[in-house]
């Protein structure tokens, strides 16, 4: 059937609209709905050997907060709020709490205060906090009652057991060093590290005393294609981007954290995290 010149431009124009409503359209969702999606990732972490008491222990991770001027503190409290209902035994946080400026860090610090959990909340720093101001970054957490594992770790008493929780300075910007981490650590204990940059791992696996690495830094790349993955990822964050990995006997995870570098999330919401630990 033959179709008029009219009717072929009308069907071209047509199909060009719908096109570009479709591309303002799916930008419209990635800059005002999915990065404020907040999911809740749930993982079973099952663990050789793990002590008894240690069993069901659960840790709520969160990362990447970088509040202002994408991510206002009314998101927060919401993450806090849905944080606080998870009952966690313990919440870490694992750096990048500021983007541009470290002064944010007094506005978020009394709303990370209000964060609940049995054995309590420890921090990191990212990179985003020694690029703005480190000092100014730990006084907003100190001031909050949130203590700062700067290449340092503690024994927690769990029940009738012990865990070892350790943390290391940014790997791109500061001195992370292990070995200070791990200085306190009585032999044979479970040990957990916070470590911002997940790549950090290949390194921290090596040691051998690690059960369990928890990063954040990549935000999974924010935008995700099919069959692709991330096309843009940060230094120290390409290799395990997303999720959980093994690496060598340790275990990796990799959350896509809460903020925004860009104002934009595709395929990749925020996330807050519960890890259970549990007998292999």
């Amino acid at each position: 059937m033959k179709i008029s010149r009219r009717t072929f431009l009308k069907s071209v124009g047509l199909i060009t609209l719908g096109s570009c409503a479709g591309l303002i359209g799916g930008y419209q969702y990635a800059r005002h709905v999915e990065p404020y999606d907040l999911v809740i990732e749930q993982i079973e972490l099952p663990f050789p050997n793990i002590p008894p008491a240690l069993e069901g222990l659960k840790i709520v991770h969160l990362s990447d907060i970088h509040l202002h001027p994408f991510i206002q503190i009314d998101f927060v409290q919401q993450v806090v709020t849905k944080a606080n209902a998870l009952l966690p035994d313990l919440v870490v946080l694992t750096g990048d709490y500021v983007l541009h400026q470290a002064e944010s860090i007094f506005e978020l610090g009394p709303v990370l205060a209000s964060l609940n959990a049995r054995y309590g909340v420890f921090t990191i720093l990212g990179n985003h906090d020694l690029w703005t101001n480190r000092q100014v970054v730990k006084q907003g957490l100190a001031e909050a009652g949130l203590p700062v594992l700067h290449n340092e770790g503690m024994s927690l008493a769990v029940g009738q057991g012990r865990l070892y929780l350790a943390g290391v300075d940014d790997g791109w910007s500061g001195q992370p060093d292990l070995n200070a981490a791990l200085a306190r650590r009585p032999s044979d204990i479970f040990t957990i590290l916070l470590a911002h940059e997940p790549d950090l791992a290949d390194q921290f696996a090596q040691d051998g005393r690690i059960s369990l690495q928890l990063s954040g830094h990549s935000h999974g790349g924010q935008v995700r294609l099919p069959g692709l993955g991330a096309p843009v990822l940060p230094f120290l964050g390409k290799k395990y981007d997303q999720g959980l990995y093994k690496v060598k006997e340790m275990q990796l995870y990799t959350t896509r954290g809460i903020g925004l570098t860009v104002p934009i999330r595709l395929n990749c919401p925020p996330e807050i995290t519960e890890l259970t630990l549990a007998p292999a």
